[in-house]
């Protein structure tokens, strides 16, 4: 049996706040089929979409109340996975349940805990405050790419490829020029870069809003599994962003987490922040479509490779000096999901070197 990708002990995005409503919504969650929907109250709930009885998937069914009705024989679940109704029965099987999984709103996502759920600690949520920070303006989409969720972590966690797939966008050659450092802890891996006194890209032109030579900067955070911030914009040339002072430019976070459908597909949330103009919702919207057509590119790109790698399944990659970052990121996740594998080992298991 291969190894798992991910690891179950995480939360992960299910869903956009908004998405969430009155209505049955399935998902695919680290190949679990679930289904969400809010209470009455509003409180988020997430059951196994599979129906005790016959597997049906309770998603085809309705809500009544704050009740699942299976829409095949009827059988009805409150928001614990309990069955409270048979029909044609008085007494109910009292095994008649299914999986209710540990559920979270926060920084305008619903979160899913897969795995245990004694150890689902809502304090591990991934920090994206500042897609709710009144400081900041924040807007973004769901993309459902056909790739391993790790593809996504790797193109994140390597920016180069800006000069290349977004070179009309937020690309130029000086994103590759420019040196970079990689750090790590624990959760956490990170890539630094900040390319001085150059001519900015299309996009940080336009936010800048003035002629002239900018710093640029890059900070990109990565937290294990599936969650990167990235600390991005521009100042004018020389006046001491890199040391600190922003005032002379404009500041954005590009805000992702991946959450693993199944293997081979993913759910993409992101989404874009930035600490300007804050009450021009026409600005939040436009900014919210150029980033999804820049996504859109890596979309096109990261499914070509995922499409790649089945056609070549013996293929050994090879790591440059840019996959730094992505590298320390796959660390991480394989240091979770060995910690997760360790209490299956048998009871004469060797601890590797």
């Amino acid at each position: 049996m291969s190894k798992p990708t991910f690891p179950m002990n995480a939360w992960y995005a299910a869903a956009y706040d908004v998405e969430l409503k009155r209505q049955l919504l399935p998902r695919t969650i680290c190949n679990k089929p679930v289904v969400l929907y809010r209470k009455e109250n509003g409180t988020p709930v997430a059951l196994a979409d599979a129906c005790w009885h016959r597997l049906v998937p309770l998603s085809l069914g309705r809500l009544e109340g704050d009740n699942v009705i299976c829409g095949y024989h009827g059988l009805e679940f409150d928001e614990t996975g309990r069955c409270v109704y048979m029909p044609s029965q008085d007494t109910i099987n009292p095994s008649a349940c299914v999986k209710s999984y540990p559920i979270a709103e926060k920084h305008r996502f619903i979160w899913i805990w897969p795995g245990d759920p004694a150890l689902a600690d809502p304090a591990l949520i991934p920090d994206m405050h500042w897609n709710q920070d009144p400081d900041w303006a924040a807007d973004g989409k769901l993309i459902e790419v056909k790739c391993d969720y790790r593809l996504v972590v790797d193109n994140l966690m390597d920016l180069t490829h800006e000069t290349f797939v977004h070179g009309s966008s937020i690309g130029n050659r000086a994103v590759t020029e420019a040196p970079f450092e990689a750090s790590h802890s624990d959760r956490f891996a990170y890539i630094t870069r900040w390319m001085e006194d150059i001519d900015p890209p299309p996009f940080w032109r336009k936010q800048y809003g003035r002629p002239g030579k900018v710093d640029r900067w890059q900070i990109i955070r990565f937290e294990a599994p599936c969650t990167v911030t990235i600390d991005v914009g521009v100042a004018e040339a020389g006046t001491g962003a890199k040391q600190g002072d922003r005032s002379k430019g404009v500041n954005g976070y590009v805000l992702n987490t991946i959450t693993p459908s199944t293997d081979k597909t993913c759910l993409y949330f992101w989404a874009f922040a930035r600490n300007y103009d804050l009450g021009n919702q026409a600005r939040t919207h436009e900014l919210r479509e150029g980033v999804a057509g820049v996504f859109r590119e890596d979309e096109v790109v990261l499914e070509a490779q995922q499409q790649a790698i089945d056609a070549n399944p013996d293929h050994q990659f090879y790591n440059l000096n840019i996959d730094a970052g992505s590298m320390w990121a796959r660390k991480l996740i394989d240091r979770m999901i060995d910690a997760e594998l360790k209490p299956q080992a048998g009871p004469h298991a060797v601890a590797a070197e």
